[in-house]
This record gives C-alpha cells, sequence and structure tokens, in this order.
C-alpha cells in the first residue's frame, strides 16, 4: 500500500518484510534492504501515471547509499519507507529515505535513511539522455 503523505515526504509506501529478508542474526539484510527500497520506489513511480513512463522505464540505478540508524527486523514489518527527490541535474534525479518499522512515531528517528541517484539514458542509444523540462517539473514537484 502507498500514499502521498502531509509530513513533507512526497510518498510513503508500506512494505512487509519477508522471513527470507532476515539475516542470521534476526536483522533485515543489507541486500534485501536495498530490495525493500527497490520495491517501495516502484510504487512511487508507478503512481506517477503514463505521462511520465518514458522518465520511469528508462531510469537506471547509478549509486544507493544506505546507513542504519537502529535495528529493524521482522516485527517491525511493514515498513514505512517515505521517499522524497532530494534533487536533480541534467541527466540524473536522487530519491531521499526515510525507513522506520510500524510501530514507530512518523517524526521519530528513522531506523535508516537512504538515497539512490538514477540516471536516465536513451534505450535505443544505450546513452544517457537530458530530463526534459516536465520531467523536471514532475520531479521539482516531489521535492521537499
Amino acid at each position: 500500500m502507498a500514499t502521498q503523505d502531509s509530513s513533507g515526504f512526497a510518498f510513503v509506501a508500506e512494505v512487509d518484510v519477508r522471513w527470507s529478508d532476515m539475516d542470521a542474526f534476526g536483522h533485515i539484510n543489507h541486500a534485501r534492504m536495498v530490495t525493500l527500497m527497490e520495491e517501495a520506489r516502484i510504487a512511487w513511480l508507478l503512481s506517477a501515471g503514463e505521462e511520465y513512463a518514458p522518465l520511469i522505464q528508462s531510469a537506471m540505478i547509478v549509486h544507493v547509499e544506505i546507513r542504519y540508524q537502529s535495528q529493524l527486523r521482522h516485527a517491525d514489518s511493514p515498513l514505512r519507507i517515505a521517499m522524497w527527490i532530494k534533487g536533480f541535474r541534467s541527466v540524473d534525479f536522487t530519491i531521499g529515505y526515510e525507513i522506520r518499522g510500524a510501530d514507530a512515531e512518523p517524526d521519530s528517528r528513522p531506523a535508516c535513511v537512504a538515497s539512490t541517484q538514477m540516471a536516465v539514458v536513451d534505450i535505443e542509444a544505450h546513452t544517457l539522455r537530458r530530463l526534459t523540462p516536465t520531467e523536471k517539473d514532475y520531479l521539482r514537484s516531489w521535492s521537499r
């Protein structure tokens, strides 16, 4: 489930934690955290609609950064993954994330903060392409 949020986040997705997402110590495995962030990001990008399909279909990850501030476990499911556009340049944009467990207060310190830098490509030419003015306006509307 995903919703737009009134607390400054562009989009908040609730993502279920699967038993297979846990490591031997009962924490969410780092690689699985990237996958959970992906699930939230896809829900957000798909909510944009057909008008922004070229942006969504051509966005590719170029950098992921994750900082854990506390543990997340299976019992914290579903995770609330809040996202916004941290910034954009001519050929890329960066999504910010704050990740909290299901029972955490919305204004509490997030258990995890992260960012994903996405470049946009011309799929046929296999080269970077520039964001269009319409895409930049769309990204600007999701900034904090």
